[in-house]
């Protein structure tokens, strides 16, 4: 699974994508700072199952910390999409096809209405956030919309002389962005549209088609950046009322306490809404900055939401669940000793099976049964996975 994140331009994306990766990027205070796409490794952060069973934990693809275990995910930060990016603008059309394998999205928008439709920067509290969401969605429909028309009055009339169903068209134009015939039909049917008289569609149709495609296999949320700015909360609780997924985000002060981490001036663990000054002889002004940090962010809204985004991107937006596998099921560890190696992501819905492929493909060709490490019991390869399992995967093939 991968989550991209997207805005208007100047919003802070690139300091979000830094704080949580600490991947240096090109950061500035203009709009277009980001011209290519930036991927990297940041980590969802979930309650690790050592202190449930018992175990000291010696992770190998992940890390564990006071119980608290980080799995790295991937992420990418596209270019800012201004209005007029699905007909090209701005380079429009090459930054929204970055966001095609996006499993999911982290909306980064201005929380402080310092920064106007372009991303130039303007008085604070003078542009409305709400209308960069709207702008921002818009383009994406009008995009998929624009690869949905490609050749759509003949491939319409074409369904309907053969009798055939134009979700097959639509889910072929669509397959770039993971979107399936069965999504397809079972849109159609939640919209009242005939599938079988595509031809009578209205323009208007076609967009409500689109849009509600793109919410359910591109499915987002709002990281409120520059939450810690004068005027901040209220804008939020506007954006909430929108119904959507709204996080108060201040990546800077992320950023700062990420790098203070790395530097052994504080110990601090992504998502926490405390740190500790670990460094006796910190600067006057690292410890004037950090003061803020914890006065203007932790204090009021319990983290710098930077973390809370990733995590409800997988576990919210996607359902993702965390499992743990192991060799040998008794002692909880691989074959070398070491007790919860491994925390895999996996998507909701996925089975034992699927988690023998994740592993290994030979281990799937050869899979026999799985086994629950908190009850000894078999499971099928249909065995439907939850959050927090440990289980040991039997196979009559050994993995290359």
């Amino acid at each position: 699974m991968l989550v991209g994140i997207v805005g208007k331009p100047n919003v802070g994306k690139s300091t979000f994508f830094s704080a949580a990766t600490l991947k240096n990027v090109p950061i500035a205070d203009y709009p277009f700072t980001t011209i290519t796409p930036n991927v990297g490794m940041g980590y969802l952060r979930t309650k690790c199952v050592c202190k449930e069973m018992g175990v000291t934990d010696t992770p190998r693809n992940s890390v564990c910390s006071g119980g608290t275990r980080l799995i790295p995910v991937k992420l990418v930060d596209v270019a800012g999409l201004v209005a007029g990016a699905s007909e090209g603008r701005g380079r429009g059309n090459q930054f929204l096809d970055e966001i095609r394998q996006a499993d999911a999205l982290i909306h980064v928008v201005d929380a402080s209405g310092g920064t106007d439709e372009e991303g130039k920067k303007v008085e604070v509290g003078s542009h409305d956030p709400a209308s960069d969401v709207r702008m921002i969605e818009n383009e994406l429909d009008l995009w998929i919309l624009g690869i949905v028309k490609k050749d759509w009055e003949k491939s319409a009339r074409l369904s309907e002389q053969v009798r055939s169903s134009i979700a097959a068209h639509i889910a072929q134009r669509l397959s770039g962005l993971g979107i399936d015939e069965e999504s397809v039909e079972a849109t159609l049917l939640r919209l009242h549209m005939r599938a079988d008289k595509p031809t009578g569609w209205t323009d208007d149709e076609l967009m409500t088609l689109v849009r509600t495609l793109r919410e359910k296999n591109k499915p987002s949320l709002l990281a409120a950046n520059k939450a810690d700015l004068p005027g901040a909360p209220a804008r939020i609780e506007k954006l909430a009322e929108t119904g959507r997924v709204v996080i108060p985000t201040a990546s800077e002060a992320e950023l700062l306490l990420r790098r203070a981490s790395e530097h052994g001036v504080i110990r601090y663990t992504p998502g926490d809404g405390t740190f500790e000054v670990t460094k006796a002889d910190a600067t006057p002004q690292q410890q004037r900055a950090l003061q803020l940090v914890q006065e203007k962010v932790l204090g009021p809204f319990g983290s710098t939401g930077v973390q809370q985004a990733i995590d409800q991107a997988y576990f919210g937006l996607l359902k993702a669940i965390v499992v743990y596998p192991v060799e040998d099921e008794t002692k909880l560890s691989d074959k070398n000793g070491n007790v919860l190696p491994d925390a895999y992501v996996m998507a909701g819905g996925s089975t034992a099976l699927d988690l023998a492929k994740k592993i290994h493909s030979d281990l799937a060709q050869g899979f026999l049964y799985a086994i629950d490490a908190r009850t000894g019991m078999r499971l099928s390869g249909e065995h439907v996975l939850k959050n927090g399992d440990i289980l040991k995967i039997v196979s009559s093939s050994r993995r290359g």
